[in-house]
């Protein structure tokens, strides 16, 4: 599928400096960009690569605007690049349906644009809402919503009365709603505490693969609107994560520690339970966290502590062997200065 510049700068509210009417096929960064691409630069350096390459057009930031090619200049590159990138290559469409090999129950409420693949099972009273898509072997328990255009992709399991919000995205392997991991030692033995609460999934959440979302104990565990979790990340019950919040891969949060607005967890950090962490807090990856988290801080290290704090006693670590060192030679200059004075006494 061919554009134009014209057509690009259009849809992303920038404007071209060159040739509108040039034909763009393809987006591509700039080391492999061929003849008919759009690339893209937000700084300097990236434009003079960006130059160097056969793309027929560059998407630059505003204050970019040198260049012999055509240029697409609009506010934030990066951010054009993301809205780019769905125009050339749009998600597949759907049709709307059930295949012969669906099992929907008959009190189950499915919209008639929705889109129930192959295999797939819903459970009664569950609600399914426009244009959205089951893709294949997905299960739907009793009593879910699931909200408009939200899409769960091959084998997303999802357990009973769990409340799925509108325009989400849930990849495949992903489990909803399984119950928490909750037990009580009853004299010898650990008695099972029921899972009676459910998992509430708000708008314009993405979750990744093989995620696992575990039910609350009484309540809801709670995910905040246009939150995105990586893969491999275990949200454990009755959690609540605020929104906009970013989890990467093989993030662990442990039940009922509580995640404010834009927080963002790096890659294999693990939150003790029952914690507060606060409103855009960063957590570094690998971090194990055992304390409350005030808004805004920035936390890293195992057992985590604040940066500064914790850069501190990372240079101080790396400078032990060096003093280690330096104290075994006092040591034998001691012991030597006491050698003579020995003598000397005597």
């Amino acid at each position: 599928m061919a554009f134009t510049a014209a057509e690009i700068a259009r849809e992303l509210k920038g404007e071209v400096v060159g040739d509108g009417a040039v034909q763009l096929t393809g987006f591509a960064p700039a080391h492999s960009a061929k003849a008919g691409d759009l690339t893209f630069a937000e700084n300097e350096s990236y434009l003079a690569r960006a130059e160097q390459s056969a793309a027929a057009a560059i998407l630059v930031s505003g204050v970019l605007n040198q260049s012999s090619k055509v240029l697409i200049r609009v506010e934030n590159a990066r951010v054009a690049f993301a809205k780019t990138l769905s125009i050339f290559y749009p998600e597949p469409v759907f049709p709307p349906g059930r295949h012969p090999t669906a099992i929907v129950a008959p009190t189950a409420q499915v919209d008639p644009s929705a889109h129930i693949g192959p295999y797939c099972v819903v459970g009664e009273q569950t609600r399914i809402g426009a244009r959205a898509v089951l893709q294949g072997m997905n299960f739907l328990g009793e009593n879910c919503v699931l909200g408009d255009d939200t899409w769960l992709f091959p084998h997303v399991t999802v357990y009973s009365r769990s409340c799925i919000g509108n325009r989400v995205r849930i990849h495949a392997g992903t489990v909803v709603g399984a119950d928490g991991f909750g037990y009580v030692l009853d004299n010898s033995e650990h008695r099972k505490v029921p899972q009676v609460g459910n998992v509430v999934i708000q708008d314009e959440v993405e979750i990744g693969a093989n995620v696992t979302i575990d039910r609350g104990t009484l309540g809801p565990t709670l995910i905040g609107r246009g939150t995105k979790i990586d893969n491999l990340v275990q949200i454990a019950h009755n959690v609540v994560i605020g929104e906009h919040c970013v989890l990467v891969a093989q993030v662990g949060v442990a039940g009922s520690t509580k995640l404010g607005n834009y927080v963002t967890l790096a890659g294999q950090v693990g939150i003790a339970g029952h914690l507060k962490i606060g409103d855009r807090v960063t957590v570094g990856a690998q971090s194990g966290v055992m304390n409350d988290i005030g808004d805004g801080e920035k936390w890293l290290g195992a057992p985590a502590r604040p940066d500064r704090q914790m850069k501190r006693q990372m240079i101080a670590f790396q400078q032990l062997p060096e003093l280690i060192r330096r104290v075994q030679q006092l040591e034998v200059l001691l012991s030597q200065e006491g050698a003579i004075l020995k003598t000397k006494t005597e």
